[in-house]
C-alpha cells in the first residue's frame, strides 16, 4: 500500500532528508500496518578516511515503533480474554480452591497438642544434656572439645585433677540464649557424654532460666538416658 512522502515525513520527523531518500515506501507500510517491532536510524557517516557513507537504516528489536494502527484490533477474542483472565489471577485462585475442596473430604491433619504429639527424628537435637555411665561417674573427661568446636562460644568449662590424675570438670555451663543447636559439641565428645537430647518442651519465663550449669545438664541426663542409648545406638553405623 504505497502512501505519500507526506504522510512518512508526519510520522516519523525524526528522520533527515537523506533518511527519507533511501528508505523504501513499500518496506514502511508493511511495516507500519503489520506491527513489527522496528525502529529507523538514521544514515551515518562512517569514520575519516573512508571512501563511503554508510547506511545504518536498519530494524532494532530493542525497541518497538508504535502508531495509531498498533493496538486499533486485538488479534483474537482468544487472546484478549486469556490476558484479562491471567490479570485476575484466577488460575491461581481455582487451583487453591480446588486444593481446599479436596482437603475438606479428607481426615484433619491437626493434633490435639499437648495432648498428642508427632513423632520425631531420631536425630533430633533438642535439649542438652551431661551424660553418666552406669556406675554413676560422670562421663566428661574435660578435654574441652566442645568448648573449642563450639561456633557460638555457649559453652564455659573449667576443670581440675584428681588425686588419681584424670581431669573431671567442676564447671560446665551452657548459654542457651547462645546456642544454635548444631550439634557440634556432639560429634566432638570423645565419650559421648555431651548430647542433645530429644525434649524439645523446655520454654522458660526468664532469661536466666536458659543459662544452664552442671547439675542442670546433669539432671537432663538422668531423666533421658534411656531414649538417649537408644538414639546413640540407632545411629552408630552412621558414625
Amino acid at each position: 500500500m504505497p502512501i505519500d512522502t507526506g504522510e512518512l515525513q508526519a510520522s516519523l520527523p525524526h528522520l533527515n532528508e537523506r533518511a527519507y531518500n533511501l528508505m523504501s515506501i513499500n518496506q514502511y507500510a508493511s511495516n507500519h500496518f503489520f506491527r513489527k517491532t522496528v525502529i529507523y536510524r538514521k544514515a551515518i557517516k562512517i569514520p575519516y578516511g573512508a571512501s563511503r557513507f554508510v547506511n545504518t537504516f536498519r530494524s532494532d528489536p530493542c525497541f518497538k515503533y508504535i502508531s495509531k494502527y498498533q493496538y486499533a484490533f486485538p488479534a483474537t477474542i482468544k487472546s484478549l480474554y486469556d490476558k484479562k483472565f491471567k490479570l485476575m489471577f484466577m488460575g491461581e485462585v481455582l487451583q487453591a480452591a480446588k486444593l481446599a475442596f479436596a482437603r475438606m473430604m479428607q481426615e484433619p491433619l491437626n493434633l490435639n497438642y499437648p495432648f498428642e504429639k508427632a513423632p520425631i527424628s531420631p536425630r533430633f537435637r533438642g535439649e542438652h544434656a551431661l551424660r553418666r555411665y552406669p556406675n554413676g561417674e560422670e562421663r566428661c573427661i574435660a578435654c574441652k572439645l566442645c568448648e573449642a568446636i563450639c561456633p557460638a562460644q555457649a559453652i564455659t568449662i573449667e576443670t581440675e585433677a584428681r588425686e588419681d590424675g584424670s581431669r573431671r570438670t567442676t564447671r560446665y555451663d551452657i548459654d542457651m540464649t547462645k546456642c544454635i543447636y548444631c550439634g557440634f559439641c556432639q560429634e566432638a565428645c570423645p565419650v559421648d557424654a555431651i548430647v542433645e537430647g530429644p525434649n524439645f518442651e523446655y520454654s522458660t519465663v526468664t532469661r536466666e532460666e536458659l543459662l544452664y550449669n552442671k547439675e542442670k545438664l546433669l539432671s537432663n541426663g538422668d531423666r533421658w538416658e534411656v531414649a538417649i542409648a537408644e538414639r546413640i545406638e540407632a545411629d552408630h553405623y552412621y558414625r
